[in-house]
């Protein structure tokens, strides 16, 4: 199994499927069915934060389709992780550097050890200061 992102579909995912109608439309109803006053905590720090600040983390992309040229989003909600922006680049830091993550696991085991260990690297650096 591995995890190691394709050059090719990043660029559409990216270019494309991030800024549809689709994407919007899904990223909405995960808040509104997530947030409590309009915020939610951040998977990897835990502050709670406003929507407009927030990116959602994909687990897996098995919800995300292209069916004749529309970009289609049913991603189940549990396979979308609100991060800060930093959060989630440090997220993916953590997968694409780690060969046994990016590599030997699937997407979804891949994100949940790696937010496990975000979790523990921000705590620890909490306690520290």
């Amino acid at each position: 199994m591995t995890n190691t992102r394709r050059t090719g579909l990043k660029n559409l995912y990216r270019e494309e499927f991030l800024r549809s109608p689709a994407w919007f439309a899904r990223r909405d109803r995960w808040f509104r069915a997530h947030s409590a006053n309009g915020t939610v905590p951040c998977a990897a720090c835990g502050v709670m934060t406003p929507k407009a600040k927030l990116e959602l983390h994909h687990r897996d992309y098995r919800g995300v389709r292209i069916i004749q040229g529309t970009w289609q989003a049913w991603e189940d909600d549990a396979d979308l992780v609100p991060l800060h922006r930093h959060c989630h680049e440090l997220l993916h830091r953590l997968i694409d550097r780690d060969v046994v993550l990016a590599l030997h696991r699937t997407r979804p085991d891949a994100s949940d050890h790696a937010l496990r260990m975000l979790q523990l690297k921000l705590r620890n650096m909490d306690a520290a200061s």
